[in-house]
């Protein structure tokens, strides 16, 4: 094969590669003020409905610096939280995230339940994932998608570390980077990640707070980040 021929195609593939690269936003649901109410006051969790999205929106933009005003951004968002504390609040929630997501140019997919959340993420192209971040409550074994929205201090949908294996590692780009930006993911979901997924997953030692997204600054993890 002439030489010149080789690097067309190899041109071609690499072009074909890039023009396939997403960065995927997984977003949690918030919790309802009703079950919150009950807690003292610094045990509470999400007066604002908005901190997982906010966060999201605020890394949307970190990406489009860092990866250009045409990169990929698929945004899948836990659905029914969104619902649920919408009709506590009286607002159109799930409306205004549509509207969020066609601001920014970004593929909004919804998702209802763990099972659903495996099926989307495992649709996505082999190699795509370039970016993963995670919004949302979380513990050192999970992501809650949901948390003290069906049940006061609980989460009904999740995906524990011991559904990683049903996740396919084959959606990833080879050098990927993921980030769970929820609490205690680095203390030990993160080595279970890289096990079972072959890419590192940057989590948090301790807590991470959103108290400052309101203010266009991205959550701040107590106590480190681990890979």
């Amino acid at each position: 094969m002439p030489r010149a021929l080789k690097i067309l195609i190899l041109a071609i593939a690499l072009f074909t590669q890039a023009a396939q690269a997403e960065h995927v936003i997984v977003c949690g649901g918030p919790a309802l003020r009703a079950w919150e109410n009950y807690r003292v006051p610094d045990d509470q969790h999400d007066r604002w409905w908005a901190n997982f999205v906010r966060a999201s929106t605020l890394r949307m933009a970190e990406l489009r610096l860092a990866y250009g005003k045409d990169a990929a951004l698929v945004w899948l968002v836990y659905k029914p939280s969104y619902e649920a504390r919408g009709r506590e609040d009286g607002k159109p929630y799930t409306t205004w995230i549509a509207e969020q997501a066609s601001k920014r140019s970004a593929t909004l997919i919804w998702f209802n339940s763990t099972g659903d959340f495996i099926s989307k993420i495992n649709s996505r192209p082999r190699g795509s994932v370039e970016t993963f971040d995670y919004f949302g409550h979380s513990n050192k074994y999970a992501f809650l998608f949901d948390y003290s929205a069906d049940i006061m201090a609980a989460s009904t949908a999740w995906l524990h570390e011991r559904d990683l294996p049903r996740l396919k590692s084959s959606i990833f780009s080879r050098n990927a980077y993921c980030k769970s930006w929820g609490c205690h993911t680095g203390s030990s979901m993160s080595g279970v990640w890289k096990k079972h997924l072959g890419t590192s997953l940057e989590g948090a030692k301790g807590k991470t707070v959103y108290t400052e997204v309101g203010h266009g600054k991205m959550p701040i993890g107590y106590g480190g980040w681990t890979r």
